[in-house]
């Protein structure tokens, strides 16, 4: 498995190439971009050259289509979804990624039937590129009644989903903080199989009762009380060698250092792995 990054909970970066730069220096092996900006700032070319010159991988890419509004805004972002998928495959990335959301303002019903039929067209865009889409399902309590109606907070009703798309590139993005919330045990990471699962994120949880835990208030990897070692062994034994991105949503922004954070990180992600 790769040690990753995503910019959450790092501070602000200057550029694309200062995060990848710090990256290596403190030892991970991929990050997860907007490849749109990455590419625009510097071209496909240097932006190559990059990536490789710091021995990192793209990670993922998130889904840059806003498939949970009106039919205008998903068409108009579907136009360009193209372009970035050629992008990123371009640059080596195969994963592609979108969240779902425990609660809706639309019923219910009609919005599964939407997301169902709108997932399935981003899929079969990225997939004519050879990228996979990861959904991941949200586990924090307080928003599973932030909106009107109820949505799928949990990883059986996200796999239902995904059966119902029914495209072979579709799969999961687990997140070790909706694995905590959700109350979900090794055995259910590790029935699965490698084909289901697209990407990782970790982070940790503060020593709350779980349907205390704010989405937007996790730890960093190794500073809390999830079992972070049980969740990556579980994931290691399905076969999964593919990147552990952190991913750390905090309620104001670090006063820290980018450097301060990255060393932060490592320490962290190496006391996990050890146990490994």
């Amino acid at each position: 498995m790769l040690r990753g990054l995503t910019k959450a909970g790092l501070g602000n970066f200057t550029d694309d190439k200062q995060f990848i730069e710090l990256a290596a220096k403190y030892g991970f092996q991929s990050v997860d971009l907007d490849v749109k900006s990455f590419v625009e700032a510097y071209g496909l070319s240097e932006a190559k050259d990059i990536l490789q010159s710091n021995d990192i991988q793209l990670g993922a890419i998130g889904l840059p289509v806003e498939w949970r509004k009106s039919s205008e805004e998903f068409s108009q972002d579907l136009v360009c979804l193209a372009s970035v998928a050629k992008a990123a495959a371009d640059l080596g990335c195969t994963r592609c990624c979108t969240y779902i959301l425990p609660s809706t303002d639309l019923k219910s019903a009609p919005f599964m039937s939407l997301a169902i039929k709108r997932l399935k067209i981003c899929a079969e865009v990225l997939g004519s590129y050879g990228i996979r889409l990861g959904l991941e399902y949200v586990g924090p309590h307080h928003l599973r009644d932030t909106w009107e109606n109820p949505f799928i907070w949990t990883q059986d009703e996200t796999l239902q989903l995904i059966e119902a798309i029914g495209l072979p590139n579709v799969g999961l993005l687990l997140d070790s903080y909706h694995w905590y919330t959700t109350g979900l045990t090794g055995e259910d990471l590790s029935n699965l199989n490698e084909q289901q699962i697209v990407h990782v994120h970790i982070n940790d949880a503060r020593d709350l009762p779980v349907e205390e835990l704010k989405d937007n208030d996790r730890l960093y990897t190794g500073e809390g009380v999830i079992d972070l070692s049980l969740f990556l062994k579980s994931i290691m034994s399905t076969g999964y060698s593919g990147p552990i991105a952190q991913e750390v949503l905090t309620p104001s922004h670090p006063i820290e250092s980018n450097e301060e954070l990255l060393r932060r990180s490592k320490i962290g992600f190496d006391n996990v792995f050890k146990h490994l």
